[in-house]
């Protein structure tokens, strides 16, 4: 009997049946893409030279949520099975047989579809292009190699730094030259840390789902994490200058980038030099409030 035909329970874990349309929300992992929402209106916003158009804006912002949301589908599509065995993923809708695969697919492609549509028609084909490419490397390349290599991580970096481009193209038409990228070097590297501390973690949920993340493949020690976490966090902190060095934002924002750098590598540091689950969760919240101080200080220093 193939496992999606397996009976699995239709509740939540306190025996509550639990209306679709929550089911969709968790699929589409409203909660984790409302930062692809904020990356990309961020781009959108340094981008502008005229002043926002509103509506623009909030159209692009709505496709973005939607091709991030299709993406989110079909991960968890794919994944239904890893999923099943690790506990933080084991009641998504997926896992635990509340959705069929067939439903999670026609969502997953309506979302997609959608999002695609109404950037192409509410800004250009270059937006509407990043944003294909973020759903295409992670859905279709990220999702696959979790359980191949550790070094997916480092390529899933690629589509959660994509967002602002997409922002930024909405604007100008084009991704041509360094200002787009210094915002995606910045996403891009600021995943790593982030990302490598929510498997050290979870370590035991992702060894037996036999998912291939650094924590997992290096085993018990851990030396190797906590060395790469304090290697990207302290690469971090001169990224953290460029938007300055290219005219992005003011003298302020470098000030204030410098500090928000350095205290994210302390964090980084302590967690390389004490593996433990406080010093990770440290570097967890600590880099979830870096992000947003940062795109607010640059929009703050825009020139």
């Amino acid at each position: 009997m193939k496992p999606d035909a397996l009976a699995y329970p239709k509740s939540d874990a306190h025996g509550v049946s639990r209306p679709k349309w929550l089911d969709v929300l968790v699929l589409a992992k409203v909660r984790v893409n409302s930062l692809v929402v904020a990356t990309t209106a961020g781009g959108y916003y340094m981008a502008t030279r005229d002043g926002i158009d509103w509506s623009v804006l909030l159209l692009v912002s709505i496709g973005t949520a939607l091709v991030a949301s299709g993406a989110a589908a079909i991960n968890q599509v794919d994944e239904r099975d890893t999923d099943r065995l690790m506990n933080r993923t084991r009641t998504r809708p997926m896992a635990d047989g509340r959705m069929s695969v067939a439903e999670g697919r026609a969502i997953a492609a309506a979302f997609s579809a959608v999002g695609l549509l109404i950037l192409w028609l509410s800004s250009n084909t270059v937006a509407t292009l990043v944003a294909l490419a973020t759903l295409v490397s992670y859905a279709l390349i990220y999702t696959p190699l979790k359980r191949r290599t550790s070094l997916a991580t480092i390529i899933g970096a690629v589509p959660g730094a994509l967002p602002p481009l997409i922002g930024w193209a909405a604007v100008r038409g084009s991704v041509a030259g360094p200002q787009p990228w210094v915002l995606f070097v910045i996403m891009f590297v600021w995943q790593l840390p982030h990302f490598l501390a929510i498997p050290w973690i979870f370590r035991d949920d992702y060894a037996r789902a036999g998912l291939k993340m650094l924590p997992v493949v290096e085993g018990v020690d851990g030396g190797v994490t906590g060395r790469q976490t304090a290697l990207w966090a302290a690469i971090l902190i001169p990224l953290g200058l460029l938007p300055l060095m290219f005219g992005l934002a003011d003298t302020t924002y470098a000030v204030g980038s410098l500090a928000l750098g350095v205290a994210q590598f302390l964090l980084a540091l302590q967690f390389a030099r004490r593996r433990t689950l406080a010093t990770a969760r440290g570097l967890f919240y600590g880099s979830i409030v870096y992000l947003p101080l940062l795109w607010a200080l640059m929009a703050i220093g825009k020139r």
